[in-house]
């Protein structure tokens, strides 16, 4: 699964390695963005970062109706913390332009896409994003050094997303501020919560983790809290239905 993303961003990357050399990439985005972290730190544990996701490879398409500015609004309204925004195009239809279009929402954004190359860090620098995903399996340790200290120049934190202890293990030599725990299995696409419970037992003080996947429940959100994460990520649960921000206060059990 995760060598298909990978083929399908070699284009994109190689557009922008021209974009480069030609001198001719969009220079950093110079207005405010929201501090992702802090913003998980100061809800505390049973964070939500509310996802704008209208498809996937294991769902298909999942609201397509619903537009980014919709999404952003009804999230900041229900009480999320953050907001995820996917921007891969070919599986997952999203945009980069979404970043853009959901800033005014106020809330710090996570740039969610297959991360490969620092020639992407440097185009996430150009959007409102206030951090973006790397994933540990998808890059060799050097080059996650790298691109973590590219956003950091940035000042866009990485969230650094493992699925086993292998993973972790590679992540942890980088001493990242944020890790990412998801509890899906790449080969069957099924998630299974125990798998962010038994990583969970192997959070150090002081790093924020956030668990993705799977959480769709009130007491899912509580079982990831008991297992010590910080913040949760949701998308596909609350995307499905016609109300998100409805489904928002539903898993977060907030009547306001």
């Amino acid at each position: 699964m995760l060598e298909r993303f990978r083929q399908a961003k070699a284009a994109e990357i190689e557009r922008l390695l021209a974009l480069e050399d030609e001198g001719s990439m969009p220079p950093p985005f110079e207005g405010e963005r929201p501090d992702f972290l802090r913003a998980l730190w100061d809800v505390g544990p049973g964070a939500v970062i509310a996802e704008y996701k209208r498809a996937s490879p294991s769902k298909g398409d999942i609201n397509l109706a619903l537009g980014p500015e919709q999404a952003a609004q009804a999230y900041r309204v229900a009480g999320a913390a953050a907001l995820s925004v996917l921007t891969e195009e070919d599986h997952f239809k999203g945009s980069l332009d979404f970043l853009a279009r959901m800033a005014p929402a106020g809330l710090p954004m996570l740039r969610k896409d297959f991360i490969l190359h620092p020639v992407q860090v440097i185009q996430t620098a150009a959007t409102p994003a206030s951090a973006f995903l790397l994933i540990a399996r998808m890059c060799e340790q050097e080059e996650l050094r790298e691109m973590l200290a590219l956003g950091m120049a940035f000042d866009l934190p990485a969230v650094v997303e493992v699925f086993d202890e292998a993973d972790l293990e590679k992540a942890q030599a980088l001493d990242p501020d944020i890790v990412q725990v998801n509890s899906r299995d790449l080969d069957t696409l099924t998630t299974d919560l125990a798998r962010a419970e038994r990583l969970g037992k192997l959070k150090p003080e002081g790093q924020l983790w956030i668990a993705a996947s799977g959480i769709a429940t009130p007491e899912d959100l509580d079982r990831m809290v008991q297992a010590g994460f910080d913040a949760v990520l949701v998308g596909t649960s609350l995307m499905c239905g016609a109300d998100p921000g409805a489904a928002l206060k539903a898993l977060t059990r907030r009547t306001g």
